[in-house]
Protein backbone atom coordinates (compact mmCIF):
# COMPACT_ATOMS: atom_id res chain seq x y z
CA UNK A 1 0.00 0.00 0.00
CA UNK A 2 2.86 2.73 1.19
CA UNK A 3 6.82 3.16 0.22
CA UNK A 4 8.90 2.05 2.68
CA UNK A 5 10.07 6.10 2.40
CA UNK A 6 6.10 6.87 2.84
CA UNK A 7 5.79 4.02 5.32
CA UNK A 8 8.08 5.35 7.65
CA UNK A 9 7.34 8.67 7.30
CA UNK A 10 3.88 7.88 8.44
CA UNK A 11 5.28 5.86 11.65
CA UNK A 12 7.37 9.06 12.58
CA UNK A 13 4.26 11.22 12.22
CA UNK A 14 1.95 8.99 13.99
CA UNK A 15 4.80 8.66 16.83
CA UNK A 16 4.94 12.45 16.87
CA UNK A 17 1.35 12.19 17.40
CA UNK A 18 0.78 9.42 19.72
CA UNK A 19 3.58 7.83 20.90
CA UNK A 20 3.34 3.91 20.44
CA UNK A 21 0.11 3.33 21.02
CA UNK A 22 -0.53 5.31 17.55
CA UNK A 23 2.67 3.27 16.04
CA UNK A 24 0.76 0.01 16.77
CA UNK A 25 -2.61 1.34 15.54
CA UNK A 26 -1.42 2.67 12.10
CA UNK A 27 -0.12 -0.75 11.61
CA UNK A 28 -3.07 -2.10 11.93
CA UNK A 29 -4.80 0.76 9.66
CA UNK A 30 -1.95 -0.08 7.08
CA UNK A 31 -2.97 -3.78 6.53
CA UNK A 32 -6.94 -2.97 6.56
CA UNK A 33 -8.91 -1.53 4.14
CA UNK A 34 -11.73 -0.66 6.49
CA UNK A 35 -11.50 -1.43 10.19
CA UNK A 36 -13.59 -0.16 13.65
CA UNK A 37 -12.40 0.76 16.62
CA UNK A 38 -13.22 -2.29 18.23
CA UNK A 39 -11.54 -4.38 15.76
CA UNK A 40 -8.28 -2.05 16.41
CA UNK A 41 -8.46 -2.49 20.37
CA UNK A 42 -9.11 -6.04 20.13
CA UNK A 43 -5.50 -6.96 17.75
CA UNK A 44 -3.73 -4.15 19.17
CA UNK A 45 -4.24 -4.51 23.20
CA UNK A 46 -4.79 -0.59 23.42
CA UNK A 47 -7.77 -0.10 25.71
CA UNK A 48 -11.02 1.30 23.57
CA UNK A 49 -10.97 4.50 24.78
CA UNK A 50 -7.29 5.33 23.84
CA UNK A 51 -7.68 3.94 20.31
CA UNK A 52 -10.50 6.70 20.11
CA UNK A 53 -8.32 9.26 21.40
CA UNK A 54 -5.68 8.26 19.27
CA UNK A 55 -8.01 7.77 16.08
CA UNK A 56 -9.85 11.38 16.52
CA UNK A 57 -6.25 13.38 16.63
CA UNK A 58 -4.94 11.08 13.06
CA UNK A 59 -8.70 11.92 11.98
CA UNK A 60 -8.31 16.18 13.13
CA UNK A 61 -4.87 16.30 11.07
CA UNK A 62 -7.08 14.31 8.13
CA UNK A 63 -4.33 11.10 8.57
CA UNK A 64 -7.46 9.00 8.63
CA UNK A 65 -10.88 9.00 7.78
CA UNK A 66 -14.18 6.81 8.80
CA UNK A 67 -17.58 5.85 7.51
CA UNK A 68 -20.73 5.64 9.96
CA UNK A 69 -23.17 2.94 9.86
CA UNK A 70 -25.99 2.34 12.50
CA UNK A 71 -25.94 -1.23 14.42
CA UNK A 72 -29.27 -2.44 13.55
CA UNK A 73 -29.94 -4.28 17.01
CA UNK A 74 -29.01 -1.30 19.53
CA UNK A 75 -28.79 1.66 16.80
CA UNK A 76 -25.32 2.38 18.12
CA UNK A 77 -23.20 3.94 15.49
CA UNK A 78 -20.32 1.74 14.82
CA UNK A 79 -16.90 3.83 12.63
CA UNK A 80 -15.30 2.07 10.18
CA UNK A 81 -11.73 3.70 9.82
CA UNK A 82 -9.16 3.96 7.08
CA UNK A 83 -6.06 5.42 6.52
CA UNK A 84 -5.52 8.04 4.08
CA UNK A 85 -1.51 7.97 3.53
CA UNK A 86 -2.14 10.56 0.89
CA UNK A 87 -2.67 13.78 3.60
CA UNK A 88 0.44 12.68 4.54
CA UNK A 89 1.95 15.68 2.40
CA UNK A 90 -0.33 17.93 3.31
CA UNK A 91 -0.27 17.80 7.20
CA UNK A 92 3.95 17.98 6.58
CA UNK A 93 3.89 20.83 5.03
CA UNK A 94 1.23 22.42 7.20
CA UNK A 95 3.57 21.06 10.34
CA UNK A 96 6.87 23.06 8.10
CA UNK A 97 4.79 25.98 7.85
CA UNK A 98 3.42 26.25 11.58
CA UNK A 99 7.88 25.63 12.21
CA UNK A 100 8.82 28.03 9.97
CA UNK A 101 6.44 30.50 11.52
CA UNK A 102 7.45 30.16 15.10
CA UNK A 103 10.93 30.27 13.81
CA UNK A 104 10.77 33.84 12.07
CA UNK A 105 9.18 35.04 15.27
CA UNK A 106 12.37 33.59 17.36
CA UNK A 107 14.56 35.21 14.81
CA UNK A 108 13.34 38.65 15.25
CA UNK A 109 13.16 38.46 19.30
CA UNK A 110 16.85 37.43 18.74
CA UNK A 111 17.61 40.16 15.96
CA UNK A 112 15.61 42.77 17.92
CA UNK A 113 17.41 42.05 21.72
CA UNK A 114 20.14 42.86 23.05
CA UNK A 115 21.32 39.99 25.72
CA UNK A 116 23.18 39.97 29.16
CA UNK A 117 24.37 36.45 30.90
CA UNK A 118 26.78 35.97 33.50
CA UNK A 119 27.76 32.80 31.74
CA UNK A 120 26.93 30.47 35.15
CA UNK A 121 25.57 27.05 33.30
CA UNK A 122 21.84 26.75 34.40
CA UNK A 123 21.52 30.92 34.79
CA UNK A 124 19.06 32.70 31.56
CA UNK A 125 20.21 35.04 29.13
CA UNK A 126 17.86 38.44 29.87
CA UNK A 127 17.42 40.84 27.38
CA UNK A 128 18.76 44.51 27.73
CA UNK A 129 15.93 45.82 29.30
CA UNK A 130 15.07 43.10 31.93
CA UNK A 131 19.29 43.50 32.68
CA UNK A 132 18.74 47.26 33.44
CA UNK A 133 15.99 46.81 35.88
CA UNK A 134 17.83 44.29 37.44
CA UNK A 135 21.60 46.35 37.44
CA UNK A 136 23.25 44.30 35.65
CA UNK A 137 22.89 41.26 38.24
CA UNK A 138 22.03 38.00 37.23
CA UNK A 139 18.30 37.30 38.76
CA UNK A 140 19.16 33.62 39.75
CA UNK A 141 22.74 33.46 41.18
CA UNK A 142 23.46 37.48 41.58
CA UNK A 143 26.69 37.51 39.61
CA UNK A 144 27.40 40.84 37.18
CA UNK A 145 25.61 40.42 34.25
CA UNK A 146 27.71 40.62 30.65
CA UNK A 147 26.86 41.25 26.93
CA UNK A 148 26.02 38.01 25.32
CA UNK A 149 27.02 37.80 21.77
CA UNK A 150 23.95 35.88 20.09
CA UNK A 151 25.51 35.77 16.48
CA UNK A 152 25.70 31.83 16.51
CA UNK A 153 21.66 31.95 17.51
CA UNK A 154 21.27 34.10 14.69
CA UNK A 155 23.14 31.86 12.43
CA UNK A 156 21.49 28.52 13.39
CA UNK A 157 18.01 30.35 13.21
CA UNK A 158 18.45 31.99 9.59
CA UNK A 159 20.30 28.58 8.46
CA UNK A 160 17.15 26.44 9.45
CA UNK A 161 14.65 29.37 8.28
CA UNK A 162 16.18 29.11 4.69
CA UNK A 163 16.20 25.26 4.83
CA UNK A 164 12.56 25.33 5.64
CA UNK A 165 11.42 28.46 2.82
CA UNK A 166 13.32 26.11 0.08
CA UNK A 167 11.36 23.09 1.57
CA UNK A 168 8.38 25.13 1.13
CA UNK A 169 9.19 26.51 -2.01
CA UNK A 170 9.00 30.09 -0.61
Amino acid sequence: MLSNIDDATLLRVAGALGEEEAVKLIEILKNSEEITDDEIANKTGIRLNSVRKILYKLYDHSLVGLRRTRDPKTGWFIFHWRLQPDQLEGFILSQKRRVLEKLNIRLGYEKNHDFYYCYTPGCKRVPFEEAVELVFRCPTCGKPLMHYDNDKILGALSKRVDVLRKELGE
